[in-house]
């Protein structure tokens, strides 16, 4: 066989190989990014929205067939918050596609996947298949900023400055008290929502003056009785300083809405 016959058959091969992998898909839609999916049930529900927590049912296979993970052989569903970056890419996009009660199967490229990353059992460079079923949609809970308008802004000697929204009633807390709080955090810069323990509907604990939070908390806090709510804007001397924090860049000037639930 001489090399120009050689490389036809190694072409006819590669594209047979390609037209048997796309037939194999042939039913599933194929989105701009480049997930394939397939409703194998339909529900009646909703579809989710980002923000919502989405609680699923999952089983993960290769495309050999072998499997890598499932909920389902622990008995405990997966849940997550839907458009916040918490799982791959393809999850993402696939579970918004979803209504409440639907089942679906997802192919996930590596590009929307793990990529060149190896995770636990899953090589790098792996084309990944998941059997899916929306359980329950948790909408996002509605988080209102503080309206402080026409409220007297204070302002204490480290530079510290705070509106009262609601003074609640009692005593404050003193250092080393642990106090639990609800608080939303914004850039000041533009308002950007940057956390929110509402937004996970867990409230957050911390030991007062023990240094396990940024300055600015630790003065502000021990201000508050339970119930109050302030709202504190805090300099980044007071804050992450020249640090940047995740989503917070560096130098930044915070706003925060606390509410003080409880102290002991």
């Amino acid at each position: 066989m001489n090399k120009i016959s050689l490389l036809l058959v190694c072409v006819l091969f590669a594209f047979f190989i390609n037209l048997s992998g796309d037939n194999m898909y042939s039913d599933f839609t194929k989105t701009s990014s480049g997930l394939l999916y397939k409703i194998t049930q339909s529900g009646d529900g909703d579809l989710p929205h980002n923000g919502d927590t989405v609680v699923l049912h999952y089983t993960g296979t290769f495309e050999n067939g072998e499997v890598f993970d499932s909920s389902l052989e622990r008995g405990e569903p997966f849940s997550f918050e839907l458009g916040a970056g918490r799982v791959i890419k393809g999850w993402d996009e696939g579970v918004a596609l979803l209504h409440k009660g639907d089942k679906a199967t997802f192919v996930i490229p590596p590009e929307i996947g793990y990529g060149s990353m190896q995770r636990g059992s899953i090589p790098a460079n792996s084309t990944l298949l998941f059997d899916v079923e929306l359980l329950d949609i948790k909408p996002a809970p509605r988080i209102e900023a503080y309206d402080v308008t026409g409220l007297e802004l204070y302002t204490t000697d480290s530079g510290l400055q705070y509106y009262i929204v609601d003074p609640g009633t009692g005593d404050s807390p003193d250092q080393g008290s642990n106090v639990t709080v609800h608080y939303s955090g914004y850039l000041q810069s533009d308002n950007t929502l940057f956390d929110s323990s509402i937004k996970r509907d867990q409230p957050f604990r911390f030991q007062l003056g023990a240094g396990r939070v940024i300055k600015g908390w630790d003065e502000g806090v021990s201000l508050m009785k339970i119930g109050a709510k302030y709202r504190f804007i805090i300099s980044p001397e007071l804050g992450y300083g020249a640090r940047a924090m995740g989503p917070i860049p560096a130098g930044s000037t915070l706003i925060f809405d606390v509410e003080l639930l409880d102290f002991n």
